[in-house]
C-alpha cells in the first residue's frame, strides 16, 4: 500500500479546489527566487495546468503534491520535476507557503515521505535538489534527509541584478 500519510500531514494529489491556493503561491513575489519563476501566471493558465495534473509522472515529467494538515489546510507543495526515467532520477523541490507553518517540521515530513515514495514506489535511484547559497533553512532539511553537498555552481542565477552561487546536493538510494 503507498502510504503518503505522516504524523502530522499528509502529501496529496492536486485538485481543482487548489486554484486559489496555487495562484497565491505562484504569484507570491517573495518566492520567486525559489523557483525561478519570472512573471506572474493567471488563474486561466493555473486552471489549465490544474485539468493536467492528474497526468502520470510518466508522460509529463512531473509530479507536484499538495502537503496537507489533516485539518484539511494546504500548507505547501512538494514536486518531482525533470523525472528522469532512464537515468532513475529526478529533482525535488519544496515550499511551505507560510513563514508562520515552517519550522514545525511540516517540511521535513513532507520531504521523508516524498523520498520514501521515489525509491520505493517509482523505483528511482537518486534524487537531487538545487538550493541558493543563501538559503540555510533548505540546506538543513535537505542534509537531514541524507542529501549530499556535491557542487557549488557560482554565480549561478541574478536575483534582482546580483549573481548568486547555488549548491546542488543529492541523494543516492543505495
Amino acid at each position: 500500500m503507498i502510504t503518503l500519510k505522516g504524523e502530522n500531514i499528509y502529501l496529496r494529489a492536486l485538485e481543482s479546489e487548489d486554484l486559489e491556493f496555487v495562484h497565491a503561491v505562484e504569484n507570491d513575489e517573495s518566492i520567486w527566487e525559489i523557483s525561478n519563476t519570472q512573471t506572474p501566471y493567471s488563474k486561466f493558465l493555473i486552471k489549465q495546468y490544474l485539468e493536467k495534473a492528474h497526468k502520470d509522472i510518466f508522460e509529463v515529467k512531473q509530479l507536484r503534491l499538495v502537503i496537507s494538515s489533516y485539518e484539511e489546510v494546504a500548507l505547501g507543495m512538494i514536486d518531482l520535476f525533470d523525472f528522469d526515467f532512464r537515468n532513475s532520477r529526478a529533482g525535488v523541490g519544496i515550499l511551505v507557503k507560510e513563514p508562520s507553518d515552517r519550522q514545525k517540521g511540516y517540511g521535513h515530513e513532507a520531504l521523508k515521505l516524498l523520498i520514501d515514495y521515489s525509491f520505493t514506489h517509482l523505483g528511482l535511484h537518486q534524487l537531487y535538489c538545487n538550493i541558493s547559497e543563501e538559503n540555510k533553512a533548505s540546506v538543513k532539511l535537505f542534509t537531514n534527509q541524507g542529501f549530499k553537498e556535491i557542487g557549488l555552481k557560482k554565480d549561478w542565477n541574478i536575483v534582482n541584478g546580483t549573481y548568486k552561487n547555488e549548491y546542488l546536493f543529492q541523494l543516492i538510494n543505495n
